[in-house]
């Protein structure tokens, strides 16, 4: 009996670490693009997700073999409407229609909770396009009101930190004077059907693109000196946080402070150009692990201490066929073939092509049936 209560012991303790090391409880996301001819099924990143415990989920589209292959999951998806579809949801019909096939068949075995539309459109010259997100954003609100489905299912957008005329620093940030027309109003729903407002945020860029001026430290959350808001008096150590903080100043200049930012896209490449200061595996694994800790520690930035980061990390893969520069391509934190580009403590398991799924056990399921097995023969 004294030798069966040990072995229960160490097996809980080693169920406890395990958890652990998969970042259990960090409630972090990740961005699933699939720009790529190499990519594992999604069935078999349904599997890698699972070992991770990473129960979030971006995609850029709705792609149906994904959210069945996640049905009966508890993994929360976000879905996008791209740019080329903001005319069309201008249209009621098209967008209740556009609900019909493509949210609600997977509705509710996957979890779908967001939908974003159209994805940074506000970094084109297009100002058709501009004029049309608001209105697609509306009436795809509108089309989840008559489906009944707008109290599971919020609507937005992700920008990029282009939006801002000024970001230095935090409390100066403001939009650009061309962009008023289109935000303010955009603003206003976000207030009027409390969603949160989404930013692609990259220190990365910032270090690429002054790296005398910049400090590497300050953008990878290594111990630096930071600085001072003149202003406010705030002490920031990281770029990030001083990013989020100065969209959260230009949507107060717009006369809003109940919308809160979140990180639709951030990560740093672990290659790239030679003219892509920074871009190195070492860089990345600093930034994308020290983000983690940040998360686990559920910090707020200076300006919104009690408002927990909320972030989804870019991306799940290194997706082949991105094009630009080579920094693009390697923002993954796995290969396709499931091993980590680099060491920030996160070892899934991808499954191999060749076996069933059916007869793919998790291993903390098996410990599980270990300890419930020994249990029932002890009190028998």
């Amino acid at each position: 009996m004294a030798t069966f209560f040990v072995l229960l012991r160490l097996l809980f303790f080693f169920i406890s670490s395990f958890s652990v090391a998969r970042i259990q409880g960090l409630g972090v996301g990740i961005n699933y693009g699939q720009i790529a001819n190499n990519l594992p099924s999604p069935s078999r990143v349904a599997y890698l997700l699972q070992s991770l415990n990473i129960s979030r989920v971006k995609l850029y589209d709705a792609d149906p073999n994904v959210l069945v292959a996640f049905s009966n999951s508890n993994v929360d998806f976000i879905v996008g409407l791209g740019n080329e579809y903001l005319q069309n949801m201008t249209d009621p019909i098209k967008a209740q229609t556009w609900i019909q096939q493509h949210l609600q068949p997977h509705l509710p075995q996957t979890k779908i909770t967001c939908i974003t539309v159209g994805n940074e459109v506000f970094n084109s010259n297009d100002t058709q396009l501009r004029s049309y997100l608001l209105p697609a954003m509306q009436t795809v609100y509108h089309a989840l009101v008559n489906l009944g489905l707008d109290k599971q299912v919020i609507v937005t957008s992700a920008h990029s930190l282009t939006i801002l005329a000024y970001s230095y620093p935090p409390s100066a940030g403001t939009f650009r004077q061309d962009l008023a027309e289109y935000i303010q109003p955009l603003l206003n729903f976000h207030s009027q059907i409390n969603s949160p407002f989404l930013i692609n945020a990259y220190p990365f860029f910032a270090y690429k693109d002054n790296p005398n001026q910049v400090s590497i430290e300050y953008a990878l959350f290594q111990p630096n000196q930071g600085m001072t808001d003149p202003i406010t008096n705030l002490k920031y150590d990281n770029m990030l946080y001083a990013q989020i903080d100065a969209v959260y100043s230009a949507i107060r200049a717009m006369g809003h402070t109940d919308i809160e930012v979140r990180i639709s896209e951030t990560g740093w490449p672990s290659k790239g150009d030679s003219d892509e200061a920074g871009a190195t595996s070492e860089n990345a694994g600093l930034y994308n692990g020290n983000l983690l800790q940040r998360i686990q520690e559920k910090q707020g930035t200076p300006a919104k201490p009690s408002v927990p980061i909320d972030v989804y990390v870019f991306a799940l893969f290194n997706e082949d066929l991105k094009p630009g520069p080579t920094s693009e391509r390697n923002y993954g934190l796995f290969y396709p073939d499931g091993t980590p580009v680099y060491n920030i403590g996160l070892q899934g398991y991808l499954p191999e092509l060749t076996y069933s799924s059916a007869c793919k056990i998790n291993v903390l399921s098996l410990f599980s049936l270990v300890i419930f097995v020994l249990a029932c023969v002890i009190c028998a």
